[in-house]
């Protein structure tokens, strides 16, 4: 018989304990910028000199961070496990730790595209810069699902949800769709673990709550499906 899958939704909270600030830590703020002014089309068209700043800085920040115990713990997991992680999170800390199979639901910090053509992807460790160009010509901008934007990602994502036969959020607060409607998706009668340290309310059948950060949250976890 093979790997039980075991199906994993991330949020920011999982890469906050790295040192990734989220924006909704501070009334909508992200590190002192309004996400409106630089996280939408609109703030795009407005000022595109500040949405690169913006993004040339938390392509910074990425770098320097570090996978905390929590991205480790569910790399372990892989031995024991089929693990598929869907992720909110625009880092690449999930691979870092050595997670094979990562679906970026909102974009990469690490990939830029055509402004006009989405399917133009180019990897990005640099500054992007105005002036830099897709291969048909436009400016290129960060291969990131802003606010306003729809979320293609989500096609492939429920299906994988679907198949699960665990299935786990970690370090999201469930208000974020069309992501939080995943869990909608998991099989009625498998294990459902939510890991956060202010669990949200959800009237979900067969699930367990861990009130945690994400690095205690993943040891009990790791516990809990060990004696499972």
């Amino acid at each position: 018989m093979g790997k039980q899958k075991l199906v994993v939704l991330t949020g920011a909270g999982i890469s906050a304990e790295s040192g990734l600030k989220t924006f909704r830590d501070n009334d909508g703020l992200w590190e002192g910028y309004d996400v409106t002014e630089v996280a939408t089309p609109r703030a795009w068209r407005k000022n595109p000199q500040l949405v690169l700043d913006f993004y040339n800085m938390r392509r910074k920040n990425v770098q320097d961070a570090q996978p905390n115990a929590a991205h480790l713990g569910l790399a372990a997991l892989q031995d024991r496990y089929d693990v598929q992680i869907i992720t909110q999170n625009i880092d690449d800390l999930h691979e870092r730790a050595g997670s094979h199979h990562v679906l970026h639901l909102h974009g990469e910090i690490f990939k830029m595209r055509s402004e006009h053509d989405e399917t133009l992807i180019y990897d990005i460790h640099e500054d992007m810069k105005l002036g830099d160009k897709a291969s048909d010509g436009a400016q290129l901008r960060p291969a990131i699902v802003w606010f306003e934007e729809p979320v293609p990602m989500i096609e492939q994502a429920i299906p994988l949800v679907q198949q699960a036969d665990i299935f786990v959020v970690i370090g999201t607060s469930l208000v974020v769709y069309p992501a939080a409607g995943l869990v909608n998706y998991a099989p009625y009668e498998i294990p459902k673990y939510i890991i956060d340290k202010r669990v949200p309310s959800a009237a979900i059948y067969n699930l367990t709550t861990i009130e945690k950060t994400a690095t205690e949250g993943i040891a009990v976890l790791q516990q809990l499906l060990r004696v499972s």
